[in-house]
């Protein structure tokens, strides 16, 4: 199976394997054509992901933080 690489103009990219074709908004690049401006995009949406999930992160020990104190209030009460 080979490995083609959509890359979306604009912003961000997405990696796939064949057997999908890109709709609309995509270019498929062969990974024989792939050049150092298709892995910069992808390094781009790498980072990306890489800031949501820091995101989320920070998100989800809030919530957890907030959680932990509507506990011990109710167990104050």
């Amino acid at each position: 199976m080979q490995t083609r690489f959509c890359v979306r103009r604009g912003h961000s990219a997405a990696v796939y394997t064949s057997g999908r074709r890109s709709t609309s908004d995509r270019d498929v690049v062969d990974e024989d054509h792939f050049t150092s401006q298709s892995a910069q995009i992808l390094i781009g949406e790498i980072m990306g992901c890489n800031r949501d999930l820091e995101n989320i992160k920070q998100n989800i020990s809030d919530v957890q933080n907030k959680m932990k104190n509507i506990i011990d209030v109710l167990g104050r009460v």
